[in-house]
Parts: structure tokens; C-alpha cells; sequence
């Protein structure tokens, strides 16, 4: 491999994306509005959930239990109705998601001894909220049952558990810490995919391919060489979007600077390698931009781990994760922005990204080499 013929790749290609500057812009500027578009619009947050009481009792018991409700950051209470009938509307027009329901005698039940009931009415087309939205409720009604047992019992019995919560690693449970270095790792393997997906369709399309393949070139210089003037626009897009993530959402970062340039380095070379691949089975800029999309994009998002826990997918599509790299930067990244970990846990996923972009270096310079001799 000659080290001159690479870097003369490498300058024309360096010169190609200088030149137009429109598309570098879009480059430079893709992390940050991306960024700032899912990380402030994609919230795993419930709270603030509108909801709606009917109080049949009317005593002090249920309008402390209200109280409990309304202070709670968890819900809204929206109002109080006058039957079941208003429930039903609020829900219907998705004004309200859960109705409280507070029945008569709940205050002469709780006084008594007996078990007090509320019923909880609560609109589940959408499932996965309404399903966080009971647990709140649930929970603050056991807490105010407990209360109200040891008030009505004279004296106090003695506590026998106290028990304390302690989160680690995301303490306040905001979903920006969570999301967003997620978010950069999709962000990368769409950015990276994208821009190497089109760079040897473009020669074709352009008739430069032929005078390249006819050259003394070899196809793994071609492909460092080329793959190393967008690795350079990758980075500058990681540093952006490491900046844009600690100073703007306040994500705290825990671990190593240099393992984070080491694992960002080895995700960037395997992605970046893939989209040359897809390019050189492509001979038309929309045919490798289609294919670039496919597969960035949506295992990207649908297949890391970024929003939806790979453990609770189908078994098919956990074994189709196995390959996709954001996988295993999306818990790279998580590790060390929230956890500070060292190489001692994330090695096995390192090797992982080591593995992939070996192997792709491998296939498109197998690729490039048929083309060549073709």
C-alpha cells in the first residue's frame, strides 16, 4: 500500500467537499439542528398528565386525597366533573388521559377500617403512557392510604420498614440524559452513512470512476482515502455534538475523553466504510442515497437500544441487532456520559466496532477490486 497514492485520495476528495461548501454546511450544521430538534421534541418524561376528579363524597377525606393529586408534578388536574358523562367526553376529545373517581363513603370507609376504593378511568389508546399513568396514581393513593391508617390508629404503631430510594447515575430521571447520548449515536451513523454512501455512485455518475479504476490505485488506498477526508468531517461532527450535548442539555459526562475519542473513532471508520460499500454496488447517487438511508436510519433509531429496550423485542429481531454498530455505541456512549466507566466494561463492545469495521474494510475493498478488474 503506498501511503502517497492514499493521500492524494484523500486531497481530492478533501478538495471535493471543500468546494461545495453548501453540502459541508449541511454537514457541520446536521448534528445540531438533529440535536436540538429530537432532544428537546423527544421526551421520555411523563408528567403533568390532564386529568379530571369526580368527587361523590364531598368529605375532608377525598379533598385531602385531591390535594394529594394537585400537588403532584405528576398530574393536571384539569376540573372537577359532575358525573361519568364528562369523563367520557374529556377522553373522547383527548382533553383529559385519566379520570379519578372517588366514590361515596370513601372518607366513612377509611375512618372505619374498611377498604376504601377509587376508580381510575383511563384512556388507553395510548397504551405505554396510560400504563405509567396508573402506576402514579396507584402510588399516591397507597401513600395516602398508608397515611390515613396510621392517623386513624391511636397511638402510632411503630414503623417496621423504612424504606428510601436512591437512583444512581440519573438522579433528577430526566429523559435528556438518557436520550441524548443515544441521540448522538444515531445521529453519527446517519451522518457518516450519508456522506460516504454517495462518494463512489458520484463518480460514476460523473465518468471519473473509469480514470480512477484505470489508475495504479489500489482499492483498499482508494478507500482509505476516501473514507479518511469524511472521517475528518465526522469528527468535527462528534466534537460539535459532544459540545451541544453537555452545554445546551447539561447531559453530565463522567467517564474518559479518551476512551469516548477511541470508541468514536472505531464507530466512525466502521460506518463510514459501510456507506463506501453501499456505494460501490450503486451506480446512481439516489440508488446509493436509498440504500444508505435504509440502512442507517432505521436500524439507527428502530434497532440500538436508542428509545426501545432491545430485551423486550422479538427474539428475531434481537439477533438482527447483533449487527448494527450503533448498538453498541448507543451503550458505549450511555456508560460513559452517565456512568464514567472504564475500558474494563466497554471492551467487549469496542471489539465488537473493531470486528465490524475490519470486516467492512474487507468487503468494500473486495468490492472496489472486482469493479477494478472488471
Amino acid at each position: 500500500m503506498s501511503f502517497r497514492r492514499t493521500r492524494a485520495v484523500f486531497v481530492k476528495e478533501l478538495h471535493h467537499i471543500t468546494r461545495d461548501s453548501r453540502s459541508l454546511l449541511l454537514a457541520l450544521a446536521m448534528p445540531v439542528m438533529m440535536l436540538l430538534l429530537y432532544g428537546y421534541a423527544l421526551s421520555l418524561d411523563v408528567d403533568h398528565i390532564p386529568a379530571l376528579v369526580y368527587d361523590q363524597d364531598g368529605t375532608s377525606a377525598s379533598r385531602d386525597l385531591v390535594r394529594q393529586f394537585q400537588g403532584s408534578r405528576f398530574f393536571d388536574i384539569k376540573g372537577f366533573a359532575g358525573g361519568y358523562s364528562q369523563i367520557e367526553r374529556g377522553i373522547n376529545f383527548s382533553r383529559i388521559l385519566i379520570g379519578i373517581v372517588i366514590p361515596r363513603d370513601f372518607g366513612h370507609d377509611l375512618e372505619s377500617g374498611h377498604g376504601a376504593e377509587v376508580q381510575l378511568l383511563v384512556d388507553g389508546s395510548d397504551s405505554n403512557t396510560s400504563s405509567i399513568a396508573i402506576g402514579y396514581a396507584e402510588s399516591i393513593v397507597q401513600i395516602y392510604s398508608a397515611r390515613a391508617r396510621v392517623r386513624a390508629v391511636a397511638p402510632p404503631p411503630p414503623p417496621v420498614i423504612d424504606a428510601r430510594m436512591r437512583v444512581w447515575y440519573n438522579s433528577s430521571l430526566e429523559s435528556k440524559n438518557y436520550v441524548v447520548p443515544g441521540l448522538i449515536a444515531v445521529i453519527l451513523m446517519i451522518l457518516a452513512g450519508q456522506l460516504t454512501s454517495l462518494t463512489i455512485a458520484r463518480e460514476w455518475e460523473l465518468g471519473t470512476m473509469e480514470q480512477l479504476l484505470s489508475t495504479p490505485l489500489r482499492p483498499a488506498e482508494m478507500l482509505l482515502g476516501k473514507m479518511l477526508a469524511y472521517f475528518a468531517v465526522g469528527l468535527v461532527d462528534s466534537v460539535i455534538a459532544l459540545i451541544v450535548g453537555v452545554t445546551v442539555f447539561a447531559v453530565p459526562f463522567r467517564g474518559s475523553i479518551l476512551l469516548l475519542t477511541v470508541s468514536t473513532c472505531l464507530f466512525l471508520f466502521g460506518v463510514l466504510c459501510w456507506g463506501i460499500f453501499i456505494s460501490a454496488g450503486s451506480r446512481s447517487q439516489v440508488q446509493a442515497y436509498q440504500m444508505g438511508m435504509l440502512s442507517t436510519f432505521l436500524p439507527g433509531f428502530l434497532m440500538s437500544g436508542f428509545v426501545f429496550a432491545i430485551d423486550t423485542m422479538p427474539k428475531v429481531i434481537q439477533v438482527l441487532s447483533v449487527v448494527v454498530p450503533a448498538r453498541y455505541f448507543v451503550s458505549i456512549l450511555k456508560s460513559l456520559f452517565l456512568k464514567g466507566v472504564g475500558i474494563s466494561v466497554i471492551w467487549d463492545q469496542m471489539l465488537f466496532l473493531v470486528i465490524f469495521g475490519a470486516l467492512v474494510f474487507w468487503l468494500a475493498a473486495r468490492k472496489l477490486s472486482k469493479q477494478k478488474v472488471a
